[in-house]
């Protein structure tokens, strides 16, 4: 195993790719691109962080991030994957799916949450909605980020002694832990069923989550043929205020300083 990235190779490598997540999301809208990319895996596996410096620097118009909750009463009774399918990109968009219609062959499949036959369907019906997806012109993309039941649980325990991180503790994190062997297999079927070759998963070693992060993004780099758009060269003209003149400074409300003396 490869040691740890150290930190300023990893934030010189992230600046670099941040820079061409830029020129692909200019690409993106200028071309009236359409992208999806499915972000699934182990919880504590790095999905979350990966999404975040994929969106850092990037126009939120453009790029969304899309993580639903569990469904309501009404979404129960509609076709599987009707509420995801009001998520999916338009032209010039890129949406990011932080969990996807995979929770059927995952937690559902796990937890009892679906029904034998409503699976059965998921996995048969699944590689053609996709294929639907890519024949109307969605680029769509899958991760699977992958983390050992060693580094799992020190995350685990981090997250719940630290304050700032305790939220994403849940508990479903407790059942993923007691139940990792179930969704081992859960895992191998759904990628048995969905590993197509028009879209097939990408899997992310998520141990160092450094590392983790910069593999997926250059990755995803790659799978969009995108060019850098040069921008028109532009003057900033001069400050009008056509003598107006404005109210006293010291007339509005300001936020306190908390940061005198530091």
């Amino acid at each position: 195993m490869a040691k740890r990235l150290k930190k300023a190779s990893y934030e010189m490598k992230l600046a670099e790719l941040q820079l061409e997540l830029v020129k692909l999301q200019t690409w993106v809208k200028e071309k009236g691109l359409k992208v999806a990319v499915v972000f699934e895996g182990r919880d504590a596996a790095g999905k979350g962080g990966a999404i975040k410096r994929i969106t850092e620097k990037l126009n939120p118009r453009i790029c969304r991030v899309v993580a639903l909750d569990k469904p309501t009463e009404r979404e129960r009774t509609q076709w599987y994957f009707q509420r995801y399918v009001a998520h999916l990109p338009a032209a010039g968009e890129i949406v990011l799916f932080d969990r996807s219609w995979y929770n059927r062959a995952g937690v559902e499949r796990v937890m009892g949450f679906c029904s034998d036959e409503e699976y059965d369907e998921f996995l048969r019906s699944c590689p053609e909605f996709e294929r639907l997806l890519l024949r109307s012109g969605i680029i769509l993309l899958k991760y699977w980020f992958s983390v050992s039941d060693e580094e799992q649980e020190k995350r685990f325990r981090e997250r719940i002694a630290t304050p700032m991180k305790r939220w994403k503790f849940s508990p479903m994190d407790l059942q993923s832990r007691e139940r990792w062997a179930e969704y081992s297999q859960a895992k191998d079927k759904m990628f048995e069923f969905t590993d197509i070759k028009e879209c097939p998963w990408w899997v992310i070693d998520g141990n160092d989550k450094r590392r983790a992060r910069l593999n997926c993004i250059a990755h995803f780099l790659a799978q969009v043929d995108y060019q850098d758009i040069e921008h028109e060269h532009i003057e900033l003209p001069p400050l009008n205020d056509k003598g107006y003149l404005r109210s006293p400074y010291e007339a509005q409300n300001f936020v306190p300083d908390i940061t005198k003396g530091l």
